[in-house]
């Protein structure tokens, strides 16, 4: 902002970001389970719950603690090449896709059926064309799962808009408020 002679503004801007944080903050901080974290950060981002995943890590593998279905269908190896979970888990860093079907994937849990009545709606949209991808990291910055927050349609768009740079933030803040969360321990 410096240098347009208008860092009012910015200031304000600045101000509103913060409050907008502190009340996400609050509302995350409520979740009592996994899946109340989950449905509120889905509608942090506009998408269905089943668009959320969060996974744990538990001796190099991550597990899916949601969606509910995902849970037996299997768990990723941290050293996986091919999922972008196991990637954002061993770089410690957030992912933003937003042309997601063009990235090398693997794609066998978007195979999964999730069963919820927006999903039998859906039928065919599987795909996931958009996605964010944070890690969870206690105070030490050790790895304690991955949250993922997805947009599936038939093409880019019927998924709906794009993730921006401020949605990833506020990704990165709700993996900060749900790493101090009993169930991701």
């Amino acid at each position: 902002m410096a240098g347009n002679g208008n860092s009012d503004q910015g200031g304000t801007a600045a101000a509103a970001a913060r409050a907008s944080n502190a009340s996400v903050e609050h509302v995350l901080k409520q979740a009592a389970t996994a899946q109340q974290f989950c449905g509120a950060l889905a509608k942090l981002f506009g998408v269905r719950p089943t668009e959320v995943a969060l996974m744990r890590l538990e001796k190099g593998l991550l597990s899916f603690v949601h969606p509910e279905q995902l849970r037996t269908a299997g768990s990723i190896p941290v050293s996986s090449s091919s999922a972008v979970a196991a990637h954002t888990a061993s770089t410690k860093k957030t992912e933003l896709f937003n042309a997601f079907v063009k990235v090398k994937h693997a794609s066998i849990f978007e195979s999964v059926k999730l069963n919820s009545s927006e999903d039998v709606e859906r039928t065919g949209q599987n795909a996931i064309q958009k996605l964010m991808s944070a890690p969870v990291l206690d105070a030490q910055r050790k790895v304690l799962g991955v949250v993922q927050v997805c947009r599936k349609g038939f093409d880019p768009a019927t998924a709906g808009p794009d993730f921006t740079l401020d949605d990833l933030q506020q990704l990165e803040l709700a993996a900060k408020v749900l790493s101090a969360l009993p169930f991701v321990k």
